[in-house]
């Protein structure tokens, strides 16, 4: 199907560039209250889908502090803090960094990342984004006995396990491919990523409770200092939020709410536009609690010309 414009990109009153996609709200009630695009086609969701494979690691057996939790649902930054959460995670395990499977990269925080090659570091598996999730998913194989040779094959008794946590919480069956990371990736459709994400934020115990507290008390182990996703989470109390590469991104309130987007063009740029104007639609920003001022900022994206600003990308719910 043609997917509708979610946002523009305005330069001196001159629209650019367009960005088409897909956005679902759901009530607290787990409902469709409004959607544009296509909701219900299964995505790769991609990162988004971190937090649900941290629940089935959980329920598997897996028991770190909660910042230590918050780290393995992350796509970090490479921050000094989730390096040395990451080895933590792996010493608490017994293995050494070379047992990590995901690929060496550099810090996806700019600043991070020039820090290191000034000091004469190089790309290296720790500093890898997904490299939090990677550590828990070994540290749960440690735990149950299973290989940590072959924890990313789809046939492992862990991949299977993040599975059937997976299908049963989005209520779905999900496609199975790779990821970015080389870790089996599963698919949803974005109403069901949303409804998975809200019986995490309402859970009042159990696994689900402490994955979702984990990444309430620990946003910068989830995303980075610097970052929209932490800056979202601060506005919100009580919500929990992740997002994906290719420009997904899914949140989830307290209260049973939720929220999920995907820009067709996976242009990351219109992500937190969007999901901003999404949740401002469905007037979460005048929620008594919530800085309304701070959800808002975070989705400006201001355009500069000559170092001022000549326009912005805009959302068009």
């Amino acid at each position: 199907m043609s997917l509708p414009v979610v946002a523009e990109v305005v330069r001196s009153g001159f629209v650019e560039g367009r960005h088409h996609g897909s956005v679902v709200a759901l009530d607290a009630a787990g409902r469709v209250d409004w959607s544009l695009g296509d909701v219900a086609s299964p995505i790769l969701p991609r990162s988004c889908n971190k937090p649900l494979q941290a629940l089935a690691m959980v329920r598997a057996g897996l028991d770190l502090p909660p910042r230590l939790l918050a780290l393995g649902c992350a796509s970090h930054s490479g921050e000094q803090i989730h390096v040395d959460g990451v080895r933590e995670i792996l010493a608490g395990a017994g293995l050494e960094e070379t047992a990590l499977r995901n690929p060496a990269d550099l810090p996806l925080d700019a600043g991070e990342r020039e820090r290191l090659l000034r000091d004469g570091g190089a790309a290296d598996a720790v500093h890898m984004n997904c490299s939090g999730k990677h550590a828990a998913m070994l540290a749960t194989c440690v735990v149950n006995g299973w290989d940590t040779a072959t924890y990313l094959d789809p046939g492992h008794p862990l991949q299977v396990a993040i599975r059937t946590t997976f299908e049963e919480l989005t209520g779905e069956p999900a496609v199975v491919a790779v990821d970015g990371c080389g870790a089996p990736l599963l698919s949803a459709s974005l109403t069901g990523l949303a409804r998975a994400f809200a019986l995490l934020a309402t859970a009042t115990d159990g696994a689900e409770r402490r994955v979702a507290d984990a990444i309430r008390r620990h946003p910068e182990y989830v995303s980075g200092t610097r970052r929209d996703e932490r800056l979202l989470l601060g506005a919100l109390p009580g919500a929990i939020a992740k997002f994906g590469a290719e420009a997904c991104e899914v949140v989830a309130l307290a209260d049973g709410r939720a929220f999920a987007l995907k820009i067709e063009d996976g242009g990351d740029r219109a992500r937190p536009v969007v999901m901003a104007a999404a949740l401002v639609r469905s007037g979460i920003d005048a929620v008594q609690g919530v800085d309304g001022a701070a959800l808002r900022a975070t989705g400006e994206a201001p355009l500069l010309g000559g170092g001022r600003v000549v326009g912005e990308v805009r959302a068009t719910l």
